[in-house]
């Protein structure tokens, strides 16, 4: 009889490397304007799922449409001064 054994050690281990670096940590800082606001407009339209869209519903999702793009731009804006941040 084979004994099935799972390998613990290797599917729970942490090392050093598996964490985000400064680097990754700071592009994340830099794009959550945009998930902030991508995060408001599934927001608006989650609302919408289970009903017909009033008016104020329709004008919530365009608001926050328009948030995301402006995000977008902002955050493409910035990145054009740093190096590979035409995108």
């Amino acid at each position: 009889m084979d004994h099935i054994v799972t390998v613990q050690d290797a599917v729970t281990a942490f090392a050093d490397f598996m964490e985000p670096t400064d680097v990754e940590l700071d592009a994340i800082d830099a794009e959550m304007p945009v998930i902030r606001a991508e995060m408001e407009l599934l927001d608006a339209q989650i609302i919408t799922i289970d009903r017909t869209p009033c008016e104020l519903d329709e004008r919530r999702i365009r608001r926050a449409r328009r948030r995301v793009l402006a995000a977008h731009r902002d955050h493409v804006n910035g990145l054009d001064g740093q190096a590979g941040g035409a995108a």
